[in-house]
C-alpha cells in the first residue's frame, strides 16, 4: 500500500465531527430498537434458535406463490410464516410449534404438501426444530458470552497496556456492538446462533484493529514520545499503521462480500452483518478509540494536576 506508506492525515482534528456521525448513528440503531421494542413486542427478530419451533425448507418442482405455500400450513401450529428463499421453488417455512423428534415434523410438513400440491410436487428439504426452553437458555448463553468478552478484555488490556487504553478500547468495541444491533433491528435481520457467531467475530475485529493502534502508540510513547505533543503522536501512530489497517480491511472485506453474494442465504446474514461490523470497527478504531484516548488522559492529566506534568510525562493534550 504504498500510497498510504508517507500518509500524513489529521485524523484527530475531525474527532468533534466523528462524535457528531457516532451519535446520529446510535441514535438511529437505539429508536428503532426501542419502536419495534413497543411496537412489535421485540427489538430484534430471534430465530427459531432461541423462540423455539420449527423451521422447513421446501423445494417445489413448479414455481409456487407464497400465498399458496401459506394455504396449505395456515392451521398447522397456528399462522406459519413464510419466506421466499432465494428463487420462486424454494420457501422458508417457519411454525411456532415443536415436536420431539424432527423427523415427525419433517412427515407432518411432506404430508401437508401432498395433499395441497400433489405427491411429489414438493419435497423437504431440512427441518430444524428447537424446544422453546433450549431457546430461552441460549437467548441467556449468548447475552453472558458478549459481556464475558468485555470483561475479559478490559482486563487483557489493563495488564498489557494501562488502564485508560482498555477503558477506550472498550468504548470502541460497545460503539461498534451497538451499531451493529441497530442494524439488526432497523433491517429485522433474524438473528441466529449464527447472528450471535458474527458480533462476537466483530468484538475480537473492532479489539485486534484497535490494539493495532494503541501498540503503536505506547511504542511511540517508549520513544520519547512522553516528551512530545500527545495529539501528534496519536495521529503520527495512526497514520504509521494506516497501510497495514486499510490492507487488512480491504482483504476481508473482499472476502466477505463473495461470501454474501455467492454463499447462498443461510451464509448470507453471518456475511452481512460481519461486513457491518468490519466497516464500523475500521472507522472506530481511528475516529472513536483514538479520540476516547484523548478525552480520558486529558481528563487524567487535570486530575494528577501539576505534578503529572512536572513528571514530563505527557504534554497538554489539546
Amino acid at each position: 500500500m504504498r500510497i498510504f506508506s508517507d500518509a500524513n492525515f489529521d485524523f484527530l482534528a475531525l474527532r468533534n465531527r466523528t462524535y457528531v456521525v457516532s451519535a446520529i448513528a446510535l441514535a438511529i440503531g437505539v429508536a428503532a430498537m426501542l419502536y419495534f421494542q413497543f411496537a412489535g413486542g421485540s427489538w430484534i427478530s430471534y430465530g427459531v434458535d432461541f423462540t423455539g419451533g420449527t423451521i422447513a425448507q421446501v423445494e417445489f418442482q413448479e414455481e409456487t406463490s407464497a400465498a399458496q405455500v401459506r394455504a396449505a400450513f395456515g392451521d398447522l401450529g397456528g399462522d406459519a410464516a413464510i419466506s421466499q428463499y432465494g428463487s420462486d421453488r424454494e420457501y422458508i417455512v417457519r411454525l411456532p410449534t415443536f415436536e420431539e423428534e424432527g423427523a415427525n415434523v419433517a412427515d407432518q410438513i411432506a404430508d401437508r404438501l401432498d395433499a395441497a400440491f400433489g405427491e411429489g410436487a414438493a419435497s423437504v428439504v431440512r427441518v430444524e426444530a428447537v424446544g422453546p426452553k433450549v431457546g430461552g437458555e441460549l437467548q441467556v448463553r449468548a447475552l453472558l458470552a458478549i459481556l464475558m468478552s468485555f470483561i475479559v478484555t478490559l482486563i487483557y488490556l489493563a495488564f498489557r497496556f494501562e488502564m485508560r487504553f482498555g477503558v477506550a478500547a472498550v468504548i470502541a468495541t460497545l460503539h461498534d456492538i451497538l451499531i451493529a444491533l441497530g442494524f439488526l433491528a432497523i433491517t429485522r435481520m433474524e438473528v441466529s446462533l449464527a447472528t450471535v457467531a458474527a458480533v462476537l467475530t466483530i468484538i475480537g475485529y473492532s479489539l485486534n484493529d484497535t490494539i493495532i493502534v494503541f501498540d503503536r502508540i505506547r511504542e511511540n510513547l517508549d520513544r520519547g514520545g512522553r516528551r512530545g505533543d500527545y495529539l501528534a503522536l496519536i495521529n503520527r501512530s495512526i497514520n504509521e499503521v494506516l497501510p497495514r489497517t486499510i490492507m487488512t480491511s480491504g482483504t476481508t472485506l473482499g472476502a466477505l462480500l463473495a461470501l454474501a453474494m455467492l454463499g447462498g442465504e443461510i451464509i448470507r446474514p453471518f456475511a452481512v452483518i460481519l461486513i457491518v461490523g468490519v466497516l464500523v470497527g475500521t472507522y472506530s478504531s481511528i475516529f472513536v478509540a483514538s479520540p476516547a484516548l484523548v478525552e480520558i488522559e486529558d481528563r487524567w492529566r487535570r486530575k494528577e494536576g501539576p505534578a503529572r506534568g512536572a513528571g514530563g510525562r505527557v504534554a497538554r493534550a489539546s
